[in-house]
């Protein structure tokens, strides 16, 4: 049997961006006896979510934050998806992007969220990454010893087309940094991951950073894990945590066996393309 931990921490952002690395590390001392295969942290975990912090706190590729990361992933020999962060390239372009290292620190992926969140719901969340980030424009997947796992960033979940590429791509779990807020969490965060794992027949591990009323941008929290047919496995709530699941890919291979959805595909009349530059 094929079966993987996984850990998603739930952990307050503040000012602070070496504070936050910090409390990551606690986080990961606490978890060193549970021996986790993955880890994962929150969207924008290091760095407060408002579109005016987000050029402040970028970093290239390798800057300090990203040391630190590979340092931890190296240290705890994880897998660690580095949540998201701000990243410039020499272009002194800004994106929401997620880092991922291997159990000896290496870097193994990158993605950079491809669907801005730029939004104003009548009577709720008004948001527009767009005014100071760019989009990434591929899905991401990465090789482990348990065979490929894909990312993708909060906003990507919303668009199917993202999590099948990223299925299509031979990813077995899908890992989702995010940070739906007091509008949009009630109504869509946990539809969202059940959906997505039900329409690919995956397990999705979403985590979200802890809620802090007293912030610019209200996280809902509620980190969560949902399983192929569609289940919620674990979920958090709102305050601070760690939500642990053990994932058994063997089952992932016998609900699409059972019930086969991606063979049945439609590939005459429906294909999905990808326009990458």
């Amino acid at each position: 049997m094929t079966k993987i931990k996984v850990a998603a921490l739930q952990m307050p952002t503040v000012a602070d961006k070496m504070e936050n690395l910090n409390t990551v590390g606690r986080y990961l001392k606490n978890l060193k006896n549970a021996k986790p295969d993955f880890v994962i942290l929150p969207e924008m975990f290091c760095c407060p979510y408002q579109t005016e912090n987000f050029p402040v706190y970028a970093e290239e590729e390798g800057g300090p934050v990203w040391q630190q990361l590979s340092s931890y992933a190296k240290e705890y020999g994880i897998y660690l998806i580095g949540g998201s962060m701000p990243e410039k390239d020499v272009e002194r372009k800004v994106y929401n992007t997620s880092y991922v290292f291997d159990r000896q620190g290496k870097q193994i992926g990158k993605h950079r969220k491809a669907h801005l969140f730029d939004i104003d719901i009548k009577g709720g969340q008004s948001f527009r990454e767009s005014d100071t980030l760019t989009a990434g424009d591929r899905d991401t997947v990465f090789d482990t010893e348990f065979g490929k796992m894909g990312v993708i960033i909060c906003f990507d979940i919303r668009f199917p087309e993202m999590a099948r590429m990223t299925v299509n791509d031979g990813a077995k779990v899908i890992f989702v940094p995010a940070a739906f807020n007091m509008t949009t969490g009630p109504a869509h965060w946990e539809l969202s991951f059940r959906a997505r794992a039900l329409d690919n027949q995956i397990y999705m591990v979403g985590c979200a950073p802890a809620r802090d009323t007293s912030a610019g941008y209200i996280s809902w929290g509620h980190s969560v894990v949902t399983d192929p047919w569609g289940k919620v496995i674990n979920m958090l709530d709102e305050k601070e945590g760690v939500l642990m699941a053990e994932l058994d890919l063997d089952y992932e291979d016998d609900v699409r066996d059972q019930l086969p959805l991606l063979k049945s595909r439609r590939h005459d009349m429906y294909k999905l393309e990808k326009f990458c530059k």
